[in-house]
């Protein structure tokens, strides 16, 4: 399975005064009962004024919360530990876990002459920090089984054909494959990568079949199959799965990301599918629930 798989994390720093603390406080709110959270350092002290503040202007509420020891957290109750210090050493723990580090710099910047303003303001940023670093941790939670792939495609546009051609040659260690006044493809096997670069000359292109991410998973059978997990995994079906005979034949699936952008999940024709094609060249559905 793709993704994180954990059911408790503990954030780790050395004070668990600040940092460790704003993060056990966001991750309860927002894994609520699905996820044990704790947090702990080396040295222990209280939890800042300024974090308790910091997390009530976002309805948060870390009144009730003390600072504890990483001594005494219980190692088999752990399955993610996320440590986040920055210049100091962070706590030793012995567990098998998986680890991730978020260098954050301690907002409480205690070495340092500042009003109380400013020193508010660096604990809105680390909380700011935490909470979006957060939010794509919970995203990546047992994300469900997507396609296999077997090369990934992008498309780019540039001002200057020639003078991409000449750079991404050298960036990726291979020639061209094929070009046209309009477009230069590049195939590399080492990279698993197939990459076309677009003249921008305010021509229009056409949308669908060069500016666009891809993957190809390899057969016609896969193509279905990524259709199916993506409607169960509740992703944007711009075109269900088909085969299309115009340009480059291929079985393919059209979906949007989140911020829109189109990703194609393709693959090549084999020369007996090759035969099968209409008289008309229409493109076939390879779905029934279209």
């Amino acid at each position: 399975m793709p993704g994180l798989h954990f059911d408790s994390i503990l954030f780790l720093c050395v004070a668990n005064s600040a940092r460790s603390q704003i993060a056990e406080g966001l991750a309860r709110h927002l894994f609520g009962d699905a996820v044990r959270v704790q947090s702990a350092g080396s040295s222990p002290t209280r939890v800042n004024p300024h974090a308790i503040q910091a997390m009530a202007e976002i309805g948060v509420d870390l009144s009730s919360h003390t600072s504890k020891s990483v001594d005494t957290i219980d190692p088999e109750g752990v399955d993610l530990v996320i440590t986040l210090c920055a210049d100091e050493v962070c706590p030793l723990f012995l567990a098998g876990a998986p680890r991730l580090h978020w260098p954050l710099q301690d907002p409480d910047r205690g070495r340092e002459e500042l009003s109380e303003e400013a020193r508010r303001h660096h604990f809105r940023v680390a909380r700011d920090q935490l909470r979006s670093r957060l939010e794509v941790l919970a995203a990546l939670r047992d994300v469900p089984e997507g396609p296999d792939p077997r090369e990934f495609h992008a498309s780019i546009r540039v001002p200057d054909l020639a003078a991409a051609a000449r750079f991404y040659t050298w960036l990726l260690g291979v020639a061209p494959k094929e070009w046209t006044h309009r477009y230069v493809t590049f195939v590399s096997e080492a990279l698993r990568t197939n990459f076309v670069i677009l003249v921008d000359d305010g021509q229009t292109l056409h949308h669908d079949t060069l500016y666009h991410l891809g993957i190809d998973v390899g057969a016609r059978a896969a193509v279905v199959d990524a259709h199916r997990r993506a409607a169960a995994a509740g992703w944007s079906i711009h075109k269900p799965a088909r085969t299309t005979w115009r340009g480059t034949p291929l079985h393919e699936l059209w979906l949007k990301d989140p911020g829109g952008n189109l990703v194609e999940i393709y693959a090549r024709l084999t020369a007996a599918e090759l035969a099968e094609m209409p008289a008309d060249r229409e493109p076939v559905l390879l779905v029934d629930d279209a």
